[in-house]
């Protein structure tokens, strides 16, 4: 049985409509005067650590400490901004999914596995009222590899639960087959999920254990129970 369900965020959980990206190019160019190059990101799945370390390594840009605390500082300065100017929105399925897993008899631990940092996922998370929705998470912050995030959410779960929690305890939701892999790296099983960043084919040749459409086309207890 799954005890701890840990969700990815743009995409699976929310739509922006390029917030994010937004707000990482008027940080580059106004903060860095670096503005070429910034089409060959791929956001998708990405950790946004290691997105700003690639854009700093086409610019020159030293990799420092001080130069990373300097741009995200100024990344969650303008992702609010440019949120609040825009309309987000919830993912298909996302508040039913979530209620019945609430609903089971023995609810599992709901967290984020994320590569947004902390205070970006939170602010993102909060316009649309789902941040106090989870009780744990991993974040960019964290670690830069994914794989790295995915181990932390799974004991910071473990701390939860006050046991040490099994690969096949745990399931990972997101929308790209970078969630896939990550969530395999810990041995968990994984929900994908067409509503951002991939095909459903796309998805399905990275064989997740369920690939559907959308939130709305799987219940909480199949994948959780194993039953319907």
């Amino acid at each position: 049985m799954v005890r701890l369900v840990l969700f990815d965020i743009d995409g699976t959980l929310i739509r922006t409509g390029g917030a994010g990206v937004k707000a990482f190019a008027k940080v580059f160019a106004t903060e860095f005067g670096a503005t070429d190059g910034f089409e060959r990101l791929k956001f998708a799945g990405r950790t946004d650590v290691s997105l700003v370390r690639e854009f700093f390594g086409v610019h020159q840009i030293p990799a420092t400490e001080e130069n990373f605390q300097r741009f995200f500082d100024r990344y969650v300065f303008w992702l609010d901004h440019i949120l609040r100017q825009r309309k987000s929105e919830v993912c298909a399925g996302v508040w039913q999914f979530l209620e019945a897993l609430n609903s089971l008899p023995q609810r599992p631990v709901l967290g984020l596995l994320t590569g947004n940092i902390r205070l970006g996922a939170e602010i993102k998370l909060r316009q649309l009222d789902l941040w106090d929705k989870f009780e744990t998470g991993a974040f960019a912050d964290d670690h830069e590899d994914r794989a790295q995030i995915a181990a932390i959410a799974r004991q910071r779960g473990s701390c939860i639960v006050n046991e040490d929690l099994r690969g096949e305890e745990v399931l990972v939701i997101g929308d790209t087959p970078l969630d896939v892999h990550c969530a395999r790296a810990i041995g968990a099983k994984v929900l994908a999920v067409a509503t951002g960043g991939a095909r459903l084919h796309e998805l399905k040749e990275c064989k997740p254990d369920w690939a559907v459409e959308d939130l709305a086309r799987i219940t909480a207890r199949e994948v959780v129970l194993g039953r319907e």
